[in-house]
């Protein structure tokens, strides 16, 4: 292999002072007054980043974290100038399925962690080992332990081609590919540029969906509209953000703990509220569990990528201006998809139907939001399974 296509070996390991430098900053933390609602219509409430700072400097450990993920193969290779971080896990199973999954926004490689287990041994967690896959975790360029771009046009379809290249380079010749949030954009576009090898995708989030209005004509079809309706009036701050100005709320996702947590903390409804009972009340949701949520913004704030992982949405909208008025490709891969009940809006299978014409599997899963591999690793494991089994 040459220098340029050279896998390297990677391990994670933060110095102290960094550490010790976040906990001074929290400690030092200049934090509003309370919101003047009972709900999380004004933002983060006070009492979740009080009680999250409380945890994250007294009783919250990087260390275990960093622990986590050296324990993983976890590797470096350089792909369209960028140096991209991935974790490759092979499955004991001779006859395993590869599986390239994209976590998304404000998430990381630290969301698809508890999947790991299920996926590439599922005769340790209830399944059958005809079930196994291959898996190999990406981090997004500019996000978690990935470099950032340092040119524009890092859009979800680089991406997807980068993941293409990825794959081929580990020697997978017919793989499958999955993700939600920002890694359902990056899964699209792979289903739509069809590089050779890929045989199918499946996604949690309909990307189609968000590009315009769509048919209300049956009842589930108008409840997912009031869904989004919602969302585009109260829920899509960040986005908005994000896709006008990264830099600008860069600057406060740099310097201040305090201001990286509530950001990432107030994504959507379901999430949020989740995310706060597990710290005000102690109350998890299934993998959403403080350490795990800690985990991830840590990883944020210890890399840096607070504004670079921002930028990922500047390009979405620069790269969707710059099509505007072109009809992308269809996907004719096989496609699977799973919509989950916290989720933003709950994709009926018409839409999805509508976006993807070759869909081969859609399921209804009966708990889990947003994050779903996260909170409900087990479940959405055996849904990554069922999609993909008429494909082996």
């Amino acid at each position: 292999m040459s220098n340029e296509t050279e896998i390297r070996p990677f391990r994670v390991d933060m110095p102290d002072e960094a550490i010790a430098d976040l906990r001074r900053r929290i400690g030092a933390a200049r934090l509003p007054t309370k919101e003047l609602v009972t709900d999380r219509s004004q933002g983060v409430q006070l009492a979740t980043i009080q009680e999250l700072a409380r945890y994250w400097t007294t009783e919250y450990d990087w260390r275990k974290c960093e622990a986590r993920l050296n324990a993983l193969p976890m590797f470096t290779t350089e792909i369209d100038g960028v140096d991209v971080h991935f974790i490759h896990v092979k499955s004991p199973n001779q006859n395993a399925l590869p599986l390239i999954m994209t976590h998304g926004w404000p998430g990381s490689v630290i969301e698809l962690l508890e999947t790991v287990g299920p996926l590439t041994d599922p005769t340790a967690h209830g399944g059958s080992a005809d079930d196994a896959f291959d898996l190999v975790l990406p981090s997004i360029p500019g996000y978690g332990f990935s470099a950032e771009p340092t040119e524009l046009g890092w859009y979800a379809g680089r991406v997807a081609q980068a993941w293409a290249e990825l794959m081929r380079r580990l020697g997978y010749t017919r793989y499958v590919a999955q993700g939600g949030d920002q890694g359902a954009s990056v899964t699209d576009a792979m289903g739509r540029q069809a590089p050779e090898g890929l045989v199918g995708i499946h996604m949690n989030l309909l990307v189609p969906a968000l590009g315009g209005p769509q048919p209300t004509e049956t009842e589930e079809e108008r409840a997912a509209a009031a869904q989004l309706a919602t969302f585009r009036q109260s829920g899509f701050g960040y986005f908005l953000e994000q896709a006008t100005r990264p830099q600008t709320i860069g600057y406060a996702l740099l310097d201040s703990p305090a201001a990286l947590a509530s950001w990432m903390l107030d994504h959507d409804t379901d999430a949020y509220y989740k995310i706060s009972r597990a710290f005000v009340d102690g109350q998890p949701s299934g993998g959403l569990t403080r350490d795990h949520v800690l985990d991830n913004i840590t990883t944020y704030w210890l890399t840096g990528t607070g504004a670079s992982a921002a930028r990922s949405y500047w390009e979405a909208g620069r790269a969707q201006a710059l099509a505007a008025g072109q009809t992308p490709p269809e996907v004719k891969l096989p496609v699977g998809f799973t919509t989950f009940p916290g989720e933003i809006f709950r994709a009926p299978r018409s839409w999805v139907e509508k976006g993807y014409p070759n869909l081969i599997y859609y399921h209804e899963a009966d708990k889990g939001g947003h994050f779903a591999a996260w909170e409900e690793p087990e479940l959405f494991a055996t849904e990554i399974r069922a999609a993909f089994r008429p494909l082996r």
